[in-house]
């Protein structure tokens, strides 16, 4: 919806730059991960994702009026890809490094899955579900789900474990579109008949 948003109005307002980036990176250490553990599935659907954000940053980086500090952004991104391939093709020895790798995919997957927790604190404080976008909720709960049964059915838990916490901050969304339903955001009350 983002990309769509930003086609439409051919701006980029309010529409965050970072969840684009941090995901981008995110999807390239999960293909690095499945190349290096030959595993097409994880490979098809990362490069597949990093595709497509490397798209959304393209485009947002088009609509944007401020191209400077998105440049230095995603400058900042490539450098912390070549970084951490350096790290784990040069300094890390065979051995280790498919773990090695498999733990700082986990750790910044769970990172990212825990990061929406500052949006359910204000949803709590606000009473309003309005920032937290039902779709999203759905999608990352069949995702995260799927993800955790894929890694169990292989007994990997750098696979598994990660994708557990989205799977429980999707229910705890659930719960409070449940607890404020959109219909209490509206700012107004009806009036008596």
């Amino acid at each position: 919806s983002d990309l769509r948003q930003m086609l439409a109005t051919k701006s980029v307002d309010n529409i965050q730059f970072l969840p684009f980036l941090t995901t981008d990176a995110n999807n390239l250490s999960w293909l690095g991960y499945g190349c290096l553990k030959g595993d097409g599935t994880v490979i098809t659907v990362n490069a597949i994702g990093a595709t497509l954000q490397t798209l959304y940053i393209l485009v947002y980086l088009y609509y944007s009026p401020a191209k400077r500090p998105v440049l230095l952004q995603i400058l900042l991104l490539l450098a912390v890809v070549v970084t951490g391939y350096s790290y784990f093709t040069i300094l890390v020895d065979t051995g280790t490094r498919l773990s090695r790798l498999g733990l700082f995919c986990s750790v910044f997957t769970i990172t990212m899955y825990l990061s929406p927790l500052a949006d359910l604190a204000k949803v709590v404080r606000s009473k309003s579900t309005r920032c937290l976008s039902f779709p999203l909720t759905v999608t990352t709960l069949v995702a995260s789900s799927s993800w955790t049964l894929y890694g169990l059915q292989l007994h990997d838990p750098y696979i598994t474990v990660p994708n557990v916490p989205g799977i429980i901050t999707s229910l705890v969304r659930f719960w409070l579109f449940q607890r404020y339903r959109p219909e209490q955001d509206k700012p107004y009350s009806p009036l008596p008949a």
